[in-house]
Parts: C-alpha cells; sequence; structure tokens
C-alpha cells in the first residue's frame, strides 16, 4: 500500500473561527441548508461529532454519482481550529484507496482566514491514482468551501 499526500489552500474573506463552525463544528446544520442540491444530509452514526464519533454525509442523488461517505473523527481541537478524520466508508467502491484522511487547519490571515487541507490517499497494494482522479475530488470540495463562505459573507449574523 502507497500513500499519495495532497495539500491545498484556501482563502477567504470571512474569519477563521466562523468558517471552522460552519464547516465543522455545525456542518451537520450548516450543509444542507446551504447547498441542498449537493447535501441532503449530515448525521451522526456514533456520537455528537466529538473524538472518534462517526458521521454520515447523504448526498443529492440528481447532483453525484456517490450516494454517501462516512467518516470517523480522529481529531477536533476548536481553540486551534485543528480538525483530522478519515473517509472509512462510502457507497462507490474503493477501488484503488484503502482510505482517505484529512487534516483541515484554519490560520487567521489578515481580516480574514487561510485552511490548510493536508489529504493522505492510502493507495490498495498494486494500484495508482492519478493526479486528475485527486483533483476532481478537490475541486468539489473547493467549490462546496467557497459555497459557504459566499452565504456567510451575505449573511454575517449567522453562525458567528
Amino acid at each position: 500500500m502507497g500513500v499519495i499526500t495532497y495539500s491545498l489552500e484556501i482563502t477567504s474573506s470571512v474569519a477563521p473561527s466562523r468558517m471552522f463552525k460552519a464547516l465543522v463544528l455545525e456542518s451537520h446544520n450548516v450543509l444542507p441548508k446551504i447547498v441542498p442540491k449537493g447535501i441532503k444530509s449530515v448525521e451522526f452514526i456514533e456520537g455528537d461529532g466529538g473524538v472518534s464519533n462517526i458521521k454520515k454525509t447523504n448526498f443529492a442523488e440528481s447532483n453525484s454519482p456517490i450516494k454517501y461517505t462516512t467518516h470517523k473523527v480522529e481529531a477536533l481541537d476548536a481553540d486551534s481550529l485543528y480538525y483530522k478524520y478519515t473517509m472509512i466508508e462510502s457507497d462507490i467502491k474503493f477501488d484503488k484507496i484503502d482510505f482517505v484522511v484529512e487534516e483541515v487547519k484554519f490560520f487567521a490571515a489578515g481580516s480574514g482566514s487561510v485552511c490548510k487541507v493536508t489529504s493522505e490517499y492510502h493507495v490498495k497494494e498494486g494500484c495508482e491514482l492519478k493526479e486528475e482522479e485527486i483533483k476532481k475530488g478537490k475541486d468539489k470540495a473547493m467549490g462546496l468551501y467557497k459555497a459557504v463562505e459566499e452565504y456567510l459573507v451575505a449573511n454575517p449574523d449567522d453562525w458567528a
């Protein structure tokens, strides 16, 4: 098994604590409200969002070939705006990937923020994961991030 690491930095005009709250702490409320055509629901399978808890994201049927993904929370530190999780299941068979580990950290940058995301793709023995396959997932994540940012800018009292 090999590991492919991919990093991404996303800038935002929204404060880091607010982005963290919307995208991590309150994602189960925020995402279905802001992007209902993309995400139908986010539910806790085990626990309420803390470390070792399991969260399932259900995607809207018309907008995604994936119906759901399940994540295990590995680390959560609201004070330092840090979140780490492992994608452990999806209805799309992982024919090349065993699992994906994501680390997310928000930092202040001027009057806004920077979100640093590091992804580790644990590739199955004998398989090759191409850059364009990773890029597709990252483009969707970037679109989701920007949709949340736009909503928070337009609604300054929500998730403040």
